[in-house]
């Protein structure tokens, strides 16, 4: 689990879950939550193909600091009791335990809708369905936009069958990047250190979009509460892209981590990028292990599928 380098005192809570009841340590010092303060910024000024100005998400700014990410190896049973799922190898993906140290970043309120993404392609007919390079995707790019209301009637659903380097192409776009991995999990936790976005209470359908809240679809961003940082969508509605590639964990220390090619920060090099990318997050019809902020999953970068959106960072 992550714990923040204050972490000096704790207090057993109880964790509920249907037939099972563990106890955890959820108690932080007042002092600690300052390391993750976060605040709003405005959306990024970007202009569409004939030159107007459009919004491209609201941002929250989230301080840095040195935190732990991972499990330990014997902590893998516990996990498998928590969550009843009893395949070891999801588990193993998460360890070691190792600390991590991330100086302040941005990252999107939202997931990035279907409305944004569509002017993103007006903008840039290269990313339009029909014209994206063959080798680049799978053959599911923006399929669910072939249905003459799907777009307007989804305009503030999440983007879906989008692959990484469409998902890199827009936050460049916006002025922004894809968030790392580490990024990522810091800002899903607001704070805290618990199994979820929203703390360690089960999850069902009053907090988020999964496989148990039985909607089988995408919903609307923002539709279930934002975590402490005011972020949505952090557990479910759909997988999101980070930069990295997929990776075993380090077990040294690291320092804003970015697994893998650093060849997506450079130019038209990122399209070159053939490697699995880490996803992270769950979806609506994902397992509540998925929701689980320390799950980590991985997905090919030209894999545009249904259940896997994005959000940027800068």
């Amino acid at each position: 689990m992550l714990e923040s380098q204050c972490w000096m005192e704790s207090m057993n809570t109880a964790f509920m879950i249907p037939g099972l009841t563990l106890l955890l340590i959820t108690w932080l010092p007042l002092g600690c939550l300052a390391q993750g303060e976060a605040g709003s910024v405005p959306a990024g000024n970007v202009l569409d193909a004939k030159g107007r100005s459009i919004g491209v998400g609201p941002m929250v700014l989230v301080r840095g600091g040195t935190v732990q990410m991972g499990i330990d190896a014997r902590e893998i049973q516990s996990f498998e009791n928590i969550f009843d799922v009893h395949v070891p190898q999801l588990f193993q993906d998460e360890v070691p335990k190792h600390w991590v140290t991330l100086g302040e970043f941005y990252i999107d309120k939202y997931l990035v809708t279907n409305a944004q993404f569509k002017a993103f392609t007006d903008a840039n007919p290269g990313w339009q369905p029909d014209r994206i390079a063959r080798e680049l995707d799978d053959g599911n790019y923006l399929k669910h936009w072939k249905e003459p209301t799907a777009l307007a009637a989804n305009a503030d659903h999440p983007v879906v069958n989008v692959n990484w380097y469409s998902a890199l192409a827009f936050c460049r776009w916006a002025g922004k990047r894809l968030p790392s991995e580490a990024e990522w999990e810091y800002a899903a936790r607001g704070g805290l250190n618990t199994l979820f976005p929203w703390g360690d209470q089960p999850a069902d359908g009053t907090r988020a979009n999964y496989s148990g809240s039985r909607l089988g679809i995408t919903s609307p961003v923002g539709t279930y509460p934002a975590n402490r940082y005011g972020l949505f969508d952090m557990a479910g509605n759909v997988w999101q892209f980070m930069a990295d590639e997929w990776k075993p964990y380090p077990a040294t220390p690291q320092k804003n981590p970015v697994a893998g090619e650093r060849l997506s920060l450079n130019g038209t090099a990122f399209l070159q990028v053939k490697t699995r990318r880490v996803i992270r997050g769950g979806s609506f019809d994902g397992a509540p292990v998925n929701l689980w902020v320390e799950y980590r999953d991985s997905h090919p970068a030209s894999g545009s599928r249904e259940f896997v959106g994005f959000r940027c960072a800068k």
